[in-house]
């Protein structure tokens, strides 16, 4: 299959791909998902001396990760409606090359203030990448072959986070931040050549949906009308903003209050991660022997009953031992989260699959985006904010999802 093929989009379409075929999906939609880990997690262990760099204070450097987070989100609702309108390539291949230019500026930022810029820009690059990739196994896949196929990418996308910040930490050794954020642009360029030559175009022409304002915030107000997909992407986004608090924190907290290097900080961090890629192979396991929506909610109980479990740990200064497997099964509880979440919310939506990829993004990280500036207000003087925030997003994902999200879905807008 050349990259000029177009994958006819339709219910058998993921059926009709061979298992090399499948696998080659695999791994390029799951490296466009991960743009979002890698560009969060590989320059973790750097924070701290980046703050020192740039004589800027610890919460002006955490905004580098709001910027991105919340840049990510808003990228995403340009990116998802000009994908359903222009088809999935044009609109990813510009992106993925604003990606590498804005990862250069990030390289050679003179000043914290540059930096935030830069990286929101990054960010709106990035996106593009992320939400396509979504709407593209959308393109291919439905119902319970689709939830697996998230798993899929999940575990793919999932070894970013596992790998990122010992890469990083690493680098570290060799090089300072700004050879991090090189490492990034080279990264996006090698994604940018292989994109171009092997994905193919999964969204036909006669499929495509103008790009109107008027017409596409219409297409936005029905998705958000629709109490289901309301209801799972406040799940998503609020489950991630649970998991992104710790993210944006750790490095602080582990480094400056437990001590750790940055090396041993970039290992502790992975190990929250290689769970994750667990759980993600679990859920695709059982899914089809349980509902999405029972395997969404023993996620969501999970996550909440272990950040319970973080706070009470902190407050109770147990070190840790105890506060880090905690920690980790928040963490963990997203790979049964994310793909339920989103295979239920895109379920009854396959005319508009790049708007609702986009909508589920900009809602998962605009909420995640606000979990940084309050870790900043709430002190780092202790882990109990972290903790804290992290169980107080659970407990509002899992409310979402109660009150929302019903056994039997919304008919389709």
């Amino acid at each position: 299959m050349t990259a000029a093929t177009t994958v006819a989009p339709d219910a058998d379409a993921g059926a009709l791909l061979s298992r090399s075929g499948r696998l080659r999906f695999a791994l390029i939609l799951g490296g466009l998902t991960a743009f979002g880990p890698l560009s969060v997690d590989m320059y973790l262990p750097a924070l701290p001396g980046m703050a020192d760099d740039l004589s800027a204070a610890n919460a002006l450097v955490q905004l580098t990760l709001a910027a991105f987070v919340v840049g990510l989100g808003t990228g995403q609702l340009v990116a998802g409606p000009l994908s359903d309108a222009f088809g999935r390539r044009v609109p990813l291949l510009a992106g993925v090359t604003l990606y590498i230019t804005a990862s250069v500026l990030c390289a050679i930022s003179p000043s914290i203030e540059v930096l935030i810029a830069a990286r929101a820009l990054q960010a709106f690059g990035a996106a593009a990448g992320i939400v396509i990739a979504r709407a593209t196994v959308r393109d291919l896949f439905s119902g319970i072959a689709m939830s697996r196929f998230f798993s899929a990418l999940m575990l793919v996308a999932g070894v970013a986070p596992i790998l990122a910040p010992i890469i990083g930490g690493q680098l570290l050794t060799v090089t300072s931040w700004r050879g991090i954020f090189a490492a990034l642009a080279a990264f996006g360029g090698l994604l940018l050549l292989v994109a171009a030559l092997a994905l193919p175009e999964t969204l036909p022409p006669q499929d495509r949906r103008p790009a109107r304002i008027g017409g596409v915030l219409r297409t936005y107000a029905g998705l958000l009308r629709h109490r289901a997909f309301l209801g799972c992407a406040l799940t998503i986004g609020l489950g991630f903003a649970g998991m992104f608090t710790y993210i944006s924190a750790s490095s602080f907290v582990l480094q400056d209050i437990y001590g750790l290097g940055p090396q041993t900080y970039s290992f502790a961090f992975g190990g929250g991660a290689i769970g994750l890629v667990a759980m993600t192979q679990i859920n695709a396991r059982l899914v089809g022997r349980f509902s999405q929506r029972s395997l969404l909610r023993t996620g969501l109980l999970t996550g909440t009953t272990a950040a319970v479990a973080a706070t009470v740990a902190a407050a109770a200064g147990l070190g840790l031992p105890v506060l880090l497997p905690a920690i980790y099964l928040v963490v963990c509880s997203n790979g049964m989260v994310m793909p339920n979440a989103m295979a239920l919310a895109m379920a009854d939506h396959p005319d508009k699959a790049g708007s609702a990829s986009a909508l589920l993004g900009v809602l998962q990280f605009l909420v995640a985006g606000a979990a940084s500036p309050l870790i900043g207000l709430f002190g780092e003087s202790s882990a109990v904010p972290m903790a804290a925030l992290m169980a107080a997003f659970f407990v509002l994902a899992l409310t979402s999802f109660l009150v929302l999200v019903r056994p039997r879905a919304a008919v389709s807008v």
